[in-house]
C-alpha cells in the first residue's frame, strides 16, 4: 500500500513500525515474564510461558502486517501443508541474512509452535528483547574456543548443560527448536575459508542438533527442513526494511527423524556421531541441490556436494545468528 514511497522513506517507516511493535508487545510480555521469574512453581511457569508465546505470536503477526503495508516482496512458498501448531519440531534452515529470521517467522507463525532459537549469551543484554527471549526460554549459548578450554578444562561441557536445561523446559509446551546449523551467515569468504563441499552452503555443525534430539527425542520426531533463497542476491536487513527485496523463496519439507538418531549420546557414542553426520550431510546435500535448482547463479561456484564427511565441530555448537 505504501510501497510507492521512496526507499529511504520506506526504510524509516518500516524501522519505526518494527520498533513500536516490538516495544508494545514486549511491554505486555514483561508482565508474565516477571511473574514467571518470581513464582517458581512448574505449573505456573508453564502457564506464563503459554501466555508469553501467545503475545509473541501477536508480535510476529503485527510484523507481518507492517511488512504487507510497506513491502512489495513476492513470497514464493511451498510445503506448508500438514504442519501442526500443537506439535514438536526440529527446524533447520540455511542462513544468509538477518532477513532469514523475519522470513521464517512470517511464514511459519501459528502453523508450527513458536520458533525457539539458539542465541549467543551476549544477546540476553539486548535492550527490550533480551528479557523477552529469556521469558520465551530461548537457549543462551556461551561458546568457548579450543584455546580457552585448554586453559580452563573445567568449562568443558558447560554449554551442553545450558542446552540440557533449556530443552528440559520444552517438554511442557509444544515447541519448534530452530537451529541455523551452519553456525553463522553464509558469505563467499567463509565458504572459501571452510572449503565447504557444498556449492551454496557452509558446513553444518551437527553437535548441538544431535544433543537436542538426545534430550527431546521422545517428543521431537519430525524435522522441518526449510530452504531460503533470495533470487536477486542476499539482502541486508536494511535492504529489506527499505523494500528492496523483490522476491523470497522458501521450500519446506517434513522429514521423519529416524528412531536410531534420537535419545543417543553424541559426545560418547562414536558410531552415532558417524550416523548422525551422514544423515545431516544427506539433508544438506538435498538442500544444496534445491538451491541450485531455484537460483543457479545465487552463489559463486564451488565443489559439488559429494561424499565429503561433515567435520565434528563439538557437541555443544549450536547455530545462532
Amino acid at each position: 500500500m505504501l510501497n510507492f514511497l521512496p526507499s529511504t522513506v520506506i526504510g524509516i517507516l518500516s524501522a519505526l513500525l518494527l520498533a513500536l511493535n516490538t516495544l508494545f508487545w514486549c511491554t505486555l510480555l514483561y508482565i508474565p515474564a516477571i511473574l514467571k521469574l518470581l513464582i517458581p512453581i512448574r505449573a505456573w511457569r508453564v502457564l506464563c510461558t503459554k501466555v508469553i508465546i501467545l503475545i509473541s505470536e501477536c508480535w510476529v503477526a503485527c510484523n507481518s502486517g507492517w511488512m504487507k503495508l510497506t513491502q512489495k516482496t513476492e513470497w514464493d512458498v511451498e510445503g506448508l501443508e500438514g504442519l501442526n501448531h500443537e506439535g514438536w519440531y526440529l527446524v533447520l534452515s540455511n542462513h544468509q541474512s538477518w532477513v532469514d529470521i523475519l522470513a521464517l517467522q512470517h511464514v511459519l507463525n501459528r502453523r508450527v509452535p513458536f520458533l525457539k532459537f539458539f542465541l549467543k549469551q551476549e544477546l540476553i543484554w539486548v535492550p527490550v528483547i533480551g528479557l523477552a527471549w529469556w521469558g520465551l526460554d530461548f537457549p543462551f549459548m556461551k561458546r568457548y574456543s579450543a584455546e580457552y578450554l585448554k586453559k580452563h578444562p573445567e568449562m568443558r561441557g558447560k554449554d551442553l548443560e545450558t542446552t540440557r536445561r533449556a530443552c528440559e523446559k520444552f517438554r511442557y509446551t509444544p515447541v519448534s527448536v530452530m537451529n541455523f546449523v551452519e553456525g553463522t551467515r553464509f558469505t563467499p569468504a567463509k565458504h572459501a575459508q571452510q572449503q565447504s563441499p557444498y556449492r551454496h552452503l557452509l558446513k553444518p555443525r551437527p553437535g548441538g542438533t544431535a544433543f537436542v534430539l538426545d534430550i527431546m527425542g521422545d517428543y521431537i520426531k519430525t524435522l522441518v527442513d526449510v530452504t531460503i533463497v533470495y533470487p536477486d542476491g542476499r539482502p541486508t536487513f536494511m535492504d529489506f526494511l527499505c523494500g528492496k527485496v523483490k522476491r523470497i523463496q522458501l521450500r519446506i519439507r517434513q522429514v521423519p527423524i529416524p528412531a536410531n538418531l534420537r535419545n543417543r549420546n553424541y559426545g560418547e557414542d562414536e558410531q552415532f556421531r558417524e550416523e548422525f553426520k551422514l544423515w545431516l550431510h544427506e539433508i544438506w546435500q538435498h538442500k544444496d541441490q534445491l538451491i541450485a535448482s531455484l537460483s543457479p547463479t545465487a552463489q559463486p561456484d564451488a565443489p559439488q556436494a559429494g561424499g565429503a564427511p561433515i567435520p565434528d565441530n563439538g557437541a555443544g555448537q549450536a547455530g545462532s545468528t
